[in-house]
């Protein structure tokens, strides 16, 4: 396993269970199939910004640095299509990509991922109902 991969198995996990000990993160990392030792952990942690709350390890968010998804969508979505359970998303030239990261910072369950082009992002949706449902609320971003 890559360092990348780790690191999102660990954010992935600290999100969905409450851990409070590296032991535990490292129990839960094998059961993925991820091994790690303490050394390592310690350190992915401190790259990821971790920290011990009351609720167990958590990522310390930064602050925002650029504009919302509401006025992202507004400005650069032009279309959006769905394809069973997929949509194709059509921006302005350019802004495919910034359409892209504000789905994924979003962090939405019925977003499984996105890949984006120049003026295209095709959003996976676990089914096509879902898909439907999210064409219809980035739609309603255009009518803000």
């Amino acid at each position: 396993m890559n360092k990348t991969y780790r690191q999102g198995q660990i954010l992935r996990l600290i999100k969905a269970h409450k851990i409070f000990t590296q032991e535990k993160l490292a129990q839960e990392l094998a059961v993925v199939g991820v091994a790690a030792k303490q050394v390592t952990l310690s350190r992915d942690m401190r790259e990821l910004g971790l920290v011990k709350t009351a609720g167990g390890y958590r990522q310390v968010e930064a602050a925002s640095v650029g504009p919302g998804i509401e006025t992202i969508m507004a400005e650069f979505l032009r279309e959006a299509r769905a394809a069973q359970n997929l949509l194709v998303l059509k921006t302005s030239p350019g802004h495919a990509n910034s359409i892209a990261i504000a789905l994924d910072q979003e962090d939405w369950p019925e977003v499984v991922g996105t890949l984006a082009g120049d003026d295209t992002v095709l959003v996976i949706a676990p089914d096509a109902k879902t898909a439907a449902a999210l064409r219809k609320r980035l739609l309603a971003y255009l009518e803000i």
